[in-house]
């Protein structure tokens, strides 16, 4: 186990990732307490896309490969979607957002960190797809740090001077600094004073790694995945930085990333043909990982708690 945190530990892991991954099956035949059908369907959809954030954010604080985490971002998103519906049923709101990142900074966070990852990531597909949630409801052009990473991939971004929590001003004043050292500088301070800027607002997660027992626990991870982001669009030197927040191997997988790694050849769904000879692994099946030839028929694995098999590109050797 290659942690990238020194709080988590195997058998924690491998409970808590079987426990994030079944939540979709076991609820096959249950129903959530809920005043009206609507509600519960919210509520159970809600859960789910809880389920996926943590897991993703488990996989990658446990040590897994940067590659494995982009099928956990796909999923996610499509939980962000189906949650997004859902909610706009009970509301009656169909722009309503799955994050109401003016009000609360637990789930601004968790905005800038789903941007943050489909960035590091090179998905702008999922990217489009998740900002076009948070848009119609009103929240483009209102926010500096959200319109800044945007604006590098997404055309018609705002050019403001205001936003919506005050801890992510170091963050803000990175991108601005007129001097390399300065912004380098702010990049250290903004993740020195992350997590502690958190401890007094209303997060579920904050200190949650003092609460495990056992195998049993809340903890995921603590990441700014924001300060990485920002470091990559911008050019930020970031060598300084070597905190445990900072996700730096995400930083220089983005900096490395090459197109033969794009959606379009990295990923195969069961039943087709492989379309490159090489390794490749699906989240579907635990220690899946094995050699195809190219033109060989990727299989299916059954009664998934994942879902649908996909199989994704995991190198030459």
């Amino acid at each position: 186990m290659n942690r990238r945190q020194k709080f988590i530990f195997e058998s924690y892991y491998n409970k808590s990732i079987g426990l994030y991954d079944g939540t979709e099956a076991r609820w096959n035949n249950e129903t959530m307490q809920a005043d009206n059908p609507t509600q519960e369907k919210a509520l159970r959809t809600g859960y789910f896309k809880e389920s996926a954030f943590k897991a993703l954010l488990i996989s990658y604080t446990a040590g897994e490969t940067i590659e494995s985490l982009i099928p956990r971002l796909e999923k996610l998103i499509d939980c962000y979607e189906i949650y997004q519906q859902a909610l706009a049923m009970d509301e009656g709101d169909p722009d309503i957002s799955p994050l109401a990142i003016d009000d609360w900074p637990e789930q601004y966070e968790e905005c800038v960190q789903v941007v943050s990852l489909c960035i590091l990531l090179h998905r702008k597909d999922l990217l489009v797809r998740f900002v076009s949630l948070i848009d119609q409801a009103g929240y483009a052009h209102e926010d500096t740090l959200y319109e800044d990473l945007l604006r590098k991939h997404l055309p018609g971004r705002s050019d403001i001077d205001e936003w919506y929590h005050d801890l992510y001003t170091p963050l803000i004043r990175a991108i601005y600094a007129s001097q390399e050292s300065e912004a380098s500088d702010l990049l250290l301070q903004y993740c020195k004073e992350w997590y502690p800027a958190f401890k007094k607002l209303q997060t579920n997660w904050h200190d949650s790694h003092l609460e495990i027992e056992g195998d049993d626990g809340d903890y995921v991870g603590y990441w700014a995945f924001e300060a990485a982001a920002i470091a990559f669009l911008y050019g930020i030197n970031d060598s300084k930085v070597n905190h445990m927040v900072y996700p730096k191997d995400l930083v220089e997988y983005a900096r490395t990333y090459r197109l033969s790694n794009s959606p379009q050849t990295s990923r195969v769904d069961s039943g087709r043909p492989c379309t490159k000879t090489g390794y490749w692994f699906t989240p579907a099946e635990p220690d899946s990982r094995r050699h195809f030839n190219q033109g060989e028929i990727m299989p299916k694995f059954n009664d998934s708690g994942w879902g649908d098999t996909i199989w994704y590109w995991s190198g030459e050797e």
